[in-house]
């Protein structure tokens, strides 16, 4: 859905050019606001304000085509940040080695924050938050980063977390018709400036404390995960009964009280958020003295489930020792280009332990896994890659994928083995139905 401008609003700067960050500076632009992105990437900074988009996602492109170099412009330094109304922070928060949050890149960009507005005392300014972080970030980190380089003037700053629920492939459609917008700040009159953001929306407006905002992100994102994996197992035990999985939980999901929201049965959940997300969760429950139980056990399933895949198509091929396997899909979900924690990713390991030729197709996505993999073979359409195959394994649920059946028969023989339900043929076989 695209907006109709009423003038231009606010003056937004958002810290970070990638995924979230980009996607919301080019909405934000759309509600009408005047937004500058920063981002230390030059190469990334001269696509934005020609318009192009460093990254795929739908709808993207056209919104920067519509905006940059008017009301959206990139750049990448932090000069007259002070002079806008709101600093958005949208910098990554990757895992460390113990699961943990890195938080180093949202504290060295609240501090450059803090150096800048400093020069324009007396102009009030908001730090806003969106990325995710750990309960008590915004409050502990954030705000005494920014306040140690303002001199501790809390008078002409307030705070804000105001987590983005944005489903890779349709971002923009998210951002612009949410089912909520959560804004935890640290006074009123903060989050009343970051509501103002959202003012050309029709939608809920949450208001929060800071941490609780911050936790709903997390609580959010590891819920359905634990959804995901929760289907898988039930999936795993109706395979074993000889029961469709997708009739269960089809029923299952006519519960209001449930919902059919992420009970397809599969390979697992990736991407950038849920495994990161439920593994910063546990990690922080594990440094207060809890013993998060359900949360690994959340991850533990979505491990071991992708191998399943090699374990059937093996017990129906022999040994896959010299043998030529099709991998169809590439990236964690169909529509985009991101393979952040793809279930192609462990199973492509175990298909080359076994001594698999590996042939790989993704629509978007094959140039970022030639990064992990750049020894196997990748093909340039799907029937290239299932050629001579004598197997296959369908790990993305493009949509192409469902119209492949005359494809299908230039394999040896066809040993189809999803884990995504999305062909129209008989005789594939699923991972857990």
């Amino acid at each position: 859905m695209i907006f109709r401008q009423q003038g231009i609003k606010m003056k937004i700067t958002v810290i970070g050019g990638g995924y979230v960050g980009l996607v919301s500076a080019a909405c934000f632009a759309e509600l009408g606001n005047h937004v500058t992105v920063i981002e230390i990437d030059s190469k990334k900074v001269d696509m934005i304000n020609a318009g192009v988009p460093p990254i795929y996602e739908k709808g993207l492109e056209e919104l920067l085509k519509k905006h940059s170099g008017k009301n959206l412009v990139a750049k990448s330094d932090y000069n007259d940040i002070s002079l806008s109304d709101i600093s958005v922070i949208c910098v990554g928060t990757p895992p460390l080695k113990d699961g943990s949050a890195n938080l180093s890149y949202i504290k060295s960009a609240a501090g450059s924050i803090g150096g800048e507005i400093k020069k324009n005392p007396g102009h009030y300014h908001v730090v806003a938050v969106k990325s995710t972080v750990p309960p008590g970030t915004t409050e502990n980190i954030v705000a005494k980063a920014v306040l140690e380089k303002t001199g501790g003037n809390q008078e002409d700053v307030g705070f804000v977390m105001n987590p983005e629920f944005l489903r890779e492939g349709l971002a923009v459609e998210d951002f612009m018709n949410p089912d909520r917008v959560v804004i935890g700040s640290s006074d009123e009159k903060a989050g009343d400036v970051a509501e103002k953001m959202y003012e050309n929306l029709c939608a809920r407006i949450l208001r929060t404390g800071l941490s609780a905002a911050e936790m709903i992100k997390y609580t959010s994102n590891a819920f359905l995960a634990t959804k995901i994996s929760f289907s898988n197992e039930i999936g795993n035990i109706c395979k074993k009964l000889g029961i469709d999985v997708y009739e269960v939980m089809g029923g299952v999901g006519m519960d209001k009280r449930i919902s059919p929201m992420f009970l397809n049965a599969g390979a697992g959940f990736g991407g950038s958020c849920f495994p990161k997300d439920v593994m910063a969760l546990v990690s922080l429950a594990e440094k207060i003295g809890e013993k998060p139980v359900l949360l690994k056990s959340v991850l533990d399933v979505n491990e071991t489930q992708p191998l399943k895949m090699v374990e059937i198509l093996e017990k129906q091929t022999g040994s896959l020792k010299g043998k030529k396997i099709a991998v169809l899909g590439l990236a964690f979900k169909d529509n985009t280009d991101d393979i952040r924690e793809s279930r192609s990713i462990p199973v492509i390991k175990e298909l080359i332990l076994r001594g698999a030729l590996v042939s790989a197709y993704d629509p978007l996505a094959s140039s970022e896994m030639r990064k992990i993999y750049p020894a196997i073979n990748y093909s340039n359409t799907a029937g290239d890659a299932l050629t001579d195959a004598d197997g296959c394994l369908v790990m993305t649920e493009w949509p192409e994928f469902s119209r492949l059946s005359s494809e299908f028969d230039l394999m040896k023989d066809r040993v189809i083995i999803e884990g995504r339900r999305i062909l129209d043929i008989t005789d594939s076989e699923g991972i857990c139905w």
